[in-house]
């Protein structure tokens, strides 16, 4: 069997399935301290095993900072994130119980697979994932691979271009006027008051040309066939479409494959809030030879 982790700064979505992928049961938890979510998590998984069979690996997509490298001591361990309570908490020791390999990633990465495998991101090559929601990030997937460096990508922390006469200063701890202190679901309460589902057009355009900033970039930097947005933000009406426009402004036909219409270009998400869930399935599987 393979064990599912879909760890969220608000909920975990924990899933068990068969080899082939096959999903056979899954909940929801709160997220709390680590050691209450964590005692939670296990304590499922060990029901699970007990109707369903052992388990074979765990796939998981978590928020971080997290260590995704699997050669680090620290595999699997969260960094300084502002999650009071978690940093130095480690998936490794929650579940060295069940003594079955673990296949990590960030949760973006997890989003951007699950849709690359059976989403909106089905059939193209290279793919690009990005929420908007509590905090801004992006999964990179290419031939079926989540892409990183020496750690994840951090594109909500690329500071963007500003137009002329906007100098709010951004509401990020550690880069003020980036693109998640400016455009992320937090920092949009504290400049206007209120999320974007009570925006004025103006705001609307203002959010949209910040976030074509990162699109634009991403277009420049991997060249995907498609981009997914999701997150919280990105339901306000309007926004979406506000987005392509500003990404074609700003790309201003220099890379032809992405001029034009976007509508099949930039997308929301064809699995909803199962893209993650998704994801780290797929990652669980790859852990024993499956995927």
């Amino acid at each position: 069997m393979i064990g599912a982790i879909e760890a969220g700064g608000t909920k975990f979505v924990l899933a068990i399935a068969a080899p082939d992928g096959a999903l056979l049961d899954r909940v929801k938890i709160d997220t709390r301290s680590p050691a209450e979510t964590f005692a939670d998590m296990a304590a499922w998984f060990a029901a699970a095993e007990r109707e369903h069979g052992p388990i074979g690996a765990f796939g998981i997509a978590s928020f971080g900072p997290i260590d995704i490298d699997s050669a680090s001591p620290s595999y699997g361990t969260f960094g300084n994130t502002p999650k009071p309570g978690w940093s130095g908490a480690s998936f490794a020791d929650a579940l060295k119980r069940f003594e079955a390999p673990i296949a990590l990633d960030t949760d973006v990465n997890g989003a951007a697979l699950g849709e690359y495998l059976a989403g909106a991101g089905k059939g193209a090559r290279t793919l690009a994932y990005t929420t908007i929601g509590t905090g801004i990030g992006t999964g990179i997937v290419t031939h079926g691979k989540p892409l990183a460096g020496i750690s994840h990508y951090e594109s909500g922390h690329i500071r963007p271009q500003r137009p002329a006469g906007d100098d709010w200063e951004g509401s990020c701890p550690f880069h003020g006027a980036c693109l998640e202190g400016l455009a992320c679901g937090p920092s949009i309460k504290a400049r206007w008051g209120h999320d974007l589902s009570a925006a004025t057009p103006e705001q609307i355009q203002t959010v949209a040309g910040y976030i074509a900033e990162l699109a634009a970039t991403l277009v420049l930097l991997h060249m995907p066939e498609k981009m997914i947005f999701g997150g919280g933000v990105m339901k306000a009406p309007g926004l979406l479409d506000a987005l392509r426009k500003a990404t074609r402004e700003k790309l201003n036909g220099y890379v032809t494959q992405w001029d034009g219409d976007l509508t099949q270009r930039i997308l929301p998400p064809g699995l909803g809030d199962d893209a993650g869930i998704t994801g780290a399935i797929a990652l669980g599987r790859a852990a024993v030879g499956e995927g």
